[in-house]
């Protein structure tokens, strides 16, 4: 695993990357954090657990900051500019591989805000597969999933959380038909629940 700076368009943007042992890699994971202005970094615990659960399923792992938080320059843009820098990282990390593998699937996931943005990436990115731990559907405009299979949409949920409110996902999924998994018992930030949210990432598959 190692720590290095990708050009994006407000500036350096912090990135950490981890490639799987032993084995040609899967695909390209490309994880987003939580709200910049809530403490939000790659550090977070949730974040850790989908770039763990990547890296176990045999992908390239990726997760970075945000503009403006830790190392990265540039200053928070409610969601717009975030959905740049993910798609700075992910154009970087797949011009640094694919020329080697052939094209990688691409897989990206996003955590809280991280989620928001990743739905927003997603229809100009065009990923393979697409994990959104409660998607925050309300710090970014969230549009309908049109351009992505929808078998290749995990969406996982705590039935507790109370920032991002299980109702208003299920009323955003419930429109497109996409099946969310809910997490019994776990809130917002899965406090004792991550072994149990990376289980049921593993068990799906991607």
């Amino acid at each position: 695993m190692h720590t290095f700076f990708i050009d994006g368009p407000a500036g350096k943007i912090e990135t950490v990357l981890a490639e799987p042992e032993n084995q040609q890699p899967k695909g390209i994971a490309v994880v987003a954090h939580p709200h910049p202005l809530y403490g939000g970094s790659l550090d977070n615990k949730v974040v850790y657990t989908l770039f763990n659960s990547a890296l176990e399923l045999g992908y390239i792992a990726v997760k970075f900051n945000f503009r403006g938080v830790g190392k990265s320059e540039g200053n928070f843009d409610n969601g717009i500019g975030e959905v740049e820098d993910v798609i700075a990282v992910t154009k970087s990390i797949q011009n640094q591989f694919d020329s080697h593998t052939a094209d990688l699937p691409l897989l990206l996931s996003g955590f809280s805000f991280g989620g928001g943005v990743q739905i927003q990436a997603a229809q100009r990115l065009n990923p393979e597969l697409l994990i959104l731990v409660a998607p925050s559907l309300r710090h970014v405009s969230s549009p309908q999933l049109a351009s992505i299979e929808v078998n290749r949409t995990l969406i996982i949920q705590g039935d507790k959380d109370d920032i991002v409110p299980l109702d208003k996902t299920l009323e955003w999924a419930t429109v497109q038909t996409l099946p969310i998994v809910v997490i019994p018992g776990a809130e917002h930030f899965f406090h004792g629940k991550l072994s149990v949210l990376k289980q049921t990432i593993l068990n799906y598959h991607p």
